[in-house]
């Protein structure tokens, strides 16, 4: 088993990017490795890491000349020397997981890393893994990237290289391998997008992440020009959506407005053009997806060898000021888009939507040079941790087998605050057996529903299809490395304006969308036609956390209890009671939104990790126990007890808070 240590930070559009995919491009080649990555600026600091990171965003967008001043210091050594020794902290936790997790090889995709690496291993005769520094940016390198002492440096471009070469680095470390973009470029790749007919629409991408104040403009101008359609994302900002969605609402067969995708790349393949600020991942991103660029905004320093990159490629144009930008476009489709095509041509050439996995094959070469190296070196020693699970007694029979599960999770897909692989990690390093994401959707008949999808808080219907591609990808990532068993799922919301007028419904292990403007009955004969199981969510009175109550199901057990195939017993801390006397077949959830709500109640299957046998345990509710779950009692602490069945529901109701720490 080789180990991989990512190392990134949230600064910037290209570090956890680049970390991201180049872990799914390892994990795709190969079963033995081990990759773990990870943000330590995050762990380290939390909050005021935060805070840093909002306050690099504002000082990018609203001020980047004095961002031209930071970048300077990363560039002085002397400098960036006084700020690194300022990092006592980070360096610290470094050195705790180098020492716990002894990777073959360390990749950094932010230049602080490496230089700590120096600092810990300056008194050691040898550095006992190897080190690889990603760099995120194009030609004009900032001197920290390279001047620590690493193995090899990958380099977006040819391009780069030689103006890192010119610099002074040895030209046997520098590989030019490309920038990791998503595989999405290499999966199911559509041929390139051929040039617009006369009277065919010209596809037009505009990720609004600069000029957002101008940006409403910046589109009148554009569906001005004939035969111009255009796909807009505004990420999280709510307001912006809602305002765009309002504004532009009469042209729907013109303007597309998105909130936040993981769908960049399809849409990069699908586009004749995109409309963007020089960052780092999004301009190579362009260049994988063989998408021309008209850059409307280039940050000093860090951000200027982008735009000279696309300008020396012949792969777009730089414009200075947001009125320019449909003037732009027009240039490049004017005679029979003469420009546009030449664009094509080049970044066809330049482009390197396999660089993902030419990393990943670096990656797991220098583990293997790695783990020749001796392991002596010990950053610290500390005491060998207590085993989480004592021994079983050897005359005790052998414990039944148990899935620990958690079967209502959501992700920043809706109101969730961890992405989709980071929940798969979170849950997979604990030990869980099978997870369903069942992120919001909101019935778009209502208001409440309406309003929900704006501010960002539901998925939108016609991004539904992009979410359960991405679940299946993430599906079958966790079994790969988890064992886990990762299930598609949604929680349907129909919002009233009272209690007992609201209902959330969780449809689990689905296959396809579901409308959700259908009503309850109709959702749930197309979950079960489906082979999925309908689960009420929090059906009765929630008493310990803050939330609204959602009791229609509930006040029309009549019609639902005969065709639902389970309802929550427990959500996050709430038992609800009255399931129990009805004898319902139950279930008991986290209702995941933040790491703090792992510790909440869980249920345990007695049944094989298959996905048709725990439907089948489910919906039979034979062999179905619940847990409170803490921390130590992993998945496989909890397999490791004896066999637990579910209590009488008179028995649930006794249940003393004492017993809460232990399986029902």
């Amino acid at each position: 088993m080789k180990r991989i240590l990512i190392l990134t930070a949230g600064f910037g559009d290209g570090h956890n990017a680049a970390a991201r995919n180049l872990r799914h491009g390892i994990e795709s080649i190969s079963d033995e490795a081990k990759v773990e990555v990870l943000d330590l600026f995050e762990s380290t600091y939390g909050s005021l890491n935060t805070l840093m990171r909002h306050a690099y965003q504002g000082v990018v967008q609203y001020a980047p000349t004095v961002w031209a001043g930071v970048f300077s210091v990363f560039d002085n050594p002397a400098l960036f020397r006084r700020q690194v020794n300022g990092l006592s902290r980070l360096r610290d936790s470094l050195a705790q997981v180098l020492n716990e997790s002894e990777p073959d090889c360390v990749v950094s995709t932010y230049p602080v890393y490496a230089h700590l690496i120096d600092d810990l291993y300056r008194d050691h005769a040898e550095r006992p893994f190897r080190l690889i520094t990603v760099v995120t940016d194009s030609l004009t390198i900032c001197s920290a990237w390279y001047r620590a002492s690493i193995d090899v440096l990958v380099v977006p471009n040819d391009e780069t290289r030689e103006v890192l070469i010119e610099a002074g680095v040895a030209r046997g470390r520098i590989q030019a391998l490309g920038f990791p973009v998503s595989l999405d470029f290499t999966l199911d790749r559509p041929q390139p997008m051929s040039a617009p007919q006369k009277g065919e629409p010209r596809r037009i991408l505009y990720p609004i992440n600069t000029g957002k104040k101008k940006s409403g403009r910046v589109i009148e101008r554009l569906l001005d020009l004939p035969d111009t359609h255009l796909t807009i994302t505004v990420g999280r900002d709510a307001g912006l959506r809602a305002e765009l969605h309002e504004r532009f609402r009469h042209q729907p067969d013109r303007v597309r407005v998105l909130g936040w995708t993981n769908s960049m790349p399809k849409l990069l393949m699908s586009h004749h053009l995109v409309i963007t600020k020089a960052g780092g991942a999004m301009v190579q991103e362009a260049l994988a997806g063989h998408c021309p660029l008209i850059l409307n905004q280039v940050i000093p320093g860090q951000e200027e060898g982008n735009a000279r990159l696309v300008e020396k490629l012949g792969a777009g144009m730089v414009v200075e000021k947001s009125k320019h930008i449909a003037a732009a476009v027009e240039e490049a489709f004017a005679d029979k888009s003469k420009l546009w095509r030449r664009w094509q041509e080049n970044i066809q050439k330049a482009g390197h939507p396999d660089a993902a996995l030419r990393v990943a094959e670096l990656a797991l070469a220098e583990s293997h040079h790695g783990s020749r190296e001796p392991r002596s070196v010990k950053l610290f020693e500390e005491p060998a941790a207590p085993p989480a699970v004592a021994t079983p007694h050897p005359h005790k029979p052998p414990a039944a087998k148990a899935l620990l599960c958690d079967f209502h999770i959501h992700t920043n897909y809706s109101d969730g605050r961890l992405a989709l692989p980071e929940v798969v990690d979170f849950y997979g390093r604990r030990g869980f057996d099978c997870i369903c994401i069942t992120d919001h959707v909101a019935d778009p008949r209502r208001l409440i529903g309406r309003m929900g999808e704006l501010i960002n808080l539901t998925i939108p219907y016609a991004q539904l299809e992009e979410y359960f591609d991405m679940v299946e990808r993430e599906r079958k990532r966790a079994w790969r490395k988890y064992s886990m068993r990762v299930m598609t799922g949604i929680e349907f919301n129909k919002e009233g304006f009272t209690k007992k007028t609201s209902g959330h419904l969780l449809g689990l292990d689905l296959k396809a969308p579901i409308d959700p403007a259908l009503g309850f009955v109709e959702i749930i004969a197309q979950i079960q036609s489906q082979g999925g199981l309908s689960v009420a969510a929090h059906p009765h009175l929630l008493k310990s956390e803050w939330g609204k109550n959602t009791l229609y199901l509930w006040e029309n057990q009549e019609l639902f209890a005969p065709i639902i195939d389970a309802w929550e017993i427990a959500n996050r801390n709430n038992i609800f009671t009255p399931v129990g006397l009805k004898r319902f077949a139950f279930l008991a959830n986290s209702d995941f939104h933040k790491p703090k709500h792992i510790y909440s109640w869980k249920t345990l299957l007695h049944c094989d990790n298959d996905p048709d046998a725990i439907k089948d345990c489910v919906r039979r509710n034979e062999h179905v126990a619940l847990t409170l779950y803490r921390d130590g009692l992993t998945g496989e602490a909890l397999r490791a007890q004896p066999r637990t069945l579910p209590l009488r529901a008179s028995e649930i109701e006794a249940l003393p808070a004492k017993l809460f720490g232990a399986p029902i």
